[in-house]
C-alpha cells in the first residue's frame, strides 16, 4: 500500500495570502489538492476548533507523513506540540515540516522529542511576546487618547430620541421599530445614558 503525504496549512483570519503560500509549498512537497487540509483560526485556539484539523489527524494511517510549514501550525505551545508530535509517532506517522527543521523519519526518536521540546519552548515564547508587545502598545494608546472598542452605530440625535421615548414609558420593541433600530441597540443607547449619569 503507497504511504501518503497529508499536508496542513493554518492562518489567523486575516492572513490569506500566507494560506496560499503555504498551500503552493505543500503541493510543491508533493501533497495532492485531496490530501491538503486548512484552517483559517487564531494560534491560540482550541483543537476542537479546528476541524481541518482533526479531519486531516482522523485520516492519517501507519507510514503516512504529515507534512506542515512550520511545527508551530500544530500549536503554539510546547506541551501542545509534544502531545500531538508523540501521538502521531505512536501511530507509526512520520512529520514533516518545509522549513527543513524536522524530519522525523530520518531522525531518531529521542531526538525529535528534544527538538520538538526546543521549538515549542521558542513558539510559546514568541507568542508570550507577541502579546506583552500588543499590550504595551495599546496601553500607549490609551495613554495618548486612544479609544478601544466597538464604534457607536447611532448620532446623538438618535440617542436623544430613544431616550425620548423610553421617559414617555415605551418598550424597546417599540422604539426599535420606530428608529429602525434593534432591541439590542435601543438597550445599549439607553444603558450607555445611565452609565453617564451615574458618572
Amino acid at each position: 500500500m503507497k504511504m501518503a503525504l497529508l499536508g496542513y496549512w493554518r492562518t489567523s483570519t486575516a492572513e490569506n495570502q500566507s494560506g496560499e503560500r503555504q498551500i503552493i509549498s505543500l503541493k510543491n512537497a508533493g501533497c495532492e489538492d485531496r490530501f491538503i487540509f486548512g484552517d483559517q483560526i487564531t494560534g491560540t485556539s482550541n483543537y476542537g476548533d479546528r476541524p481541518a484539523l482533526s479531519k486531516c489527524l482522523d485520516a492519517l494511517r501507519d507510514g503516512d507523513t504529515l507534512v506542515i510549514h512550520e511545527l508551530d501550525r500544530l500549536g503554539r505551545s510546547m506541551v501542545e506540540m509534544l502531545v500531538q508530535v508523540n501521538q502521531l509517532i505512536e501511530r507509526g506517522i512520520h512529520i514533516k515540516t518545509l522549513d527543513g527543521r524536522l524530519s522525523t523519519k530520518d531522525m531518531p526518536e529521542e531526538l525529535v522529542k528534544l527538538i520538538v521540546g526546543v521549538m515549542g519552548y521558542a513558539a510559546e515564547m514568541e507568542l508570550k511576546n507577541i502579546k506583552k508587545r500588543t499590550s504595551e502598545g495599546r496601553e500607549i494608546a490609551q495613554n495618548r487618547g486612544v479609544k478601544f472598542g466597538r464604534k457607536k452605530q447611532y448620532t446623538p440625535q438618535q440617542a436623544s430620541a430613544v431616550l425620548e421615548m423610553r421617559h414617555r414609558g415605551q418598550g424597546y420593541g417599540t422604539i426599535g421599530k420606530a428608529m429602525g433600530m434593534s432591541v439590542g441597540m435601543v438597550r445599549r443607547i439607553i444603558s450607555n445614558s445611565e452609565l453617564e449619569v451615574a458618572a
